[in-house]
């Protein structure tokens, strides 16, 4: 050994230097790849992507093996350092040597390349992958061993390796979130459907129902001329169809059927109950993600809420639940008049009716949602009584204020502009 010229033990020790750096390197940069773009990668036919993939299918050889070869070049170049030292200045060459090695080793072999493959993961992991694949396979039966006396020190400490097999998944609420950060990268109106429709989970047939109050329809029990008057004013492709109370229903019929009877004068009662449709109930509760799965499943476009006494309480219909996703866009008349008028002031007029989510959305604010649907709702549990014209409140820090009820309930209510602003 003292034949050797220090010229190649110095460049030895660089190329073994240089080596740790890789592996150091090529571990930040595996562990740090997106696993999902990995995968769409792959998918692209991109070889080094395939391949990084096919590593981190088996993490724990991934690592055995980086380790193993990282540790074992990191004690060859404390070894050829201590006598690299000892050679050219004795005992005190070999205290001098560690002091260096120590700083060479941070900088040059574990936080430049790490940090490097931090901020370019792809370009490191997927050169490496080339190497660790051959590697591998000629280590696996010495990496399988080392594994096995790995699993046998967790069961002693009682770890449960299978508890974070799905480690990669994403819930719905990390899911949201990466959606959310998106900007830029997909346009904002698909960014924003892909986030409602994962607050789909959220919401509930009760929050987007037109109230059981609201609902118009065909009454068996209204004089038959009035009856056909009405139809030429309903403004809905599905009407309900019920004798003298909604609780009656009977089905729904659809109005391009129901035309072409009036117009030949064969719309009768009898003719009308042919080409209604059996009515669809829907259990009070029922989030909207399984709602529109029951919907494409049982072929239907509309249903009645009921509760557990079978009351009716609501009907919501399929386009509900997609304006949810894609925002407003049927032409329902309705659709024409808004809840909402603005005064002078800045202040709102906002009908009783008004659904508690929909004010939220409008006014961008934050009232509670877990209790009742509408404002009206709402104010009298806030109250626990019904409340006279003229009466003030806060709900959530926003004032609100009563301006006109009628028959035991709110029909206006007033925002005023500090509510907005606060």
């Amino acid at each position: 050994m003292n034949e050797i010229p220090i010229s190649f033990l110095f460049s030895a020790l660089v190329i073994l230097v240089m080596l740790s750096a890789f592996f150091s390197g090529s571990e930040t940069g595996l562990m740090s790849l997106n696993r999902y773009k990995l995968k769409h990668q792959a998918d692209k036919n991109n070889g080094g992507a395939k391949r990084a993939l096919e590593l981190l299918k088996n993490p724990d050889q991934l690592i055995s093996l980086i380790l193993l070869g990282n540790n074992f070049i990191n004690i060859l170049i404390t070894q050829l350092a201590t006598f690299i030292g000892y050679r050219l200045y004795g005992d005190t060459g070999i205290a001098v040597a560690t002091g260096l090695l120590t700083i060479i080793l941070l900088l040059f072999a574990e936080v430049t390349p790490k940090t490097l493959a931090a901020n370019n993961p792809e370009s490191i992991a997927f050169v490496a992958s080339y190497v660790y694949k051959p590697l591998l396979k000629i280590l696996l039966p010495f990496i399988i061993f080392i594994n096995w006396l790995v699993k046998q020190i967790l069961r002693l400490f009682k770890y449960n390796s299978k508890k974070n097999s799905h480690i990669d998944a994403l819930n719905s609420e990390e899911l949201r979130i990466a959606v959310s950060e998106t900007a830029g990268l997909i346009p904002d109106s698909h960014r924003d459907m892909l986030i409602s429709i994962l607050d789909l989970e959220k919401v509930k047939v009760d929050d987007i129902m037109i109230p059981r109050s609201e609902i118009s329809g065909i009454d068996l029990a209204d004089d038959w001329d009035d009856t056909i008057d009405q139809i030429t004013r309903l403004p809905y492709i599905r009407i309900p169809v019920y004798s003298e109370t909604v609780d009656n229903i009977i089905g729904v019929a659809l109005m391009r059927k129901i035309l072409p009877l009036v117009a030949s004068d064969n719309f009768t009662p009898e003719s009308l109950k042919e080409i209604t449709r059996e009515p669809y109930f829907i259990p009070e509760g029922t989030v909207l993600t399984t709602q529109l799965i029951n919907f494409q499943q049982h072929k239907h476009r509309v249903g009645f809420v009921v509760d557990e006494y079978g009351d009716i309480q609501g009907l919501v219909a399929l386009e509900d639940i997609l304006e949810e996703i894609v925002g407003e866009f049927t032409t329902d008349p309705k659709a024409t008049h808004s809840p909402f008028y603005q005064e002078v002031d800045g202040s709102y007029l906002i009908e009783g009716s008004t659904h508690v989510r929909d004010i939220n959305s409008q006014l961008k604010m934050k009232l509670p949602t877990s209790g009742p649907r509408t404002i009206n709702g709402l104010i009298i549990e806030h109250l626990e009584m019904i409340p006279e014209a003229g009466t003030s409140l806060k709900i959530a820090n926003y004032p609100l204020e009563i301006m006109h009820t009628k028959n035991n309930m709110i029909k206006t209510v007033r925002i005023k502009p500090q509510q907005l602003n606060g």
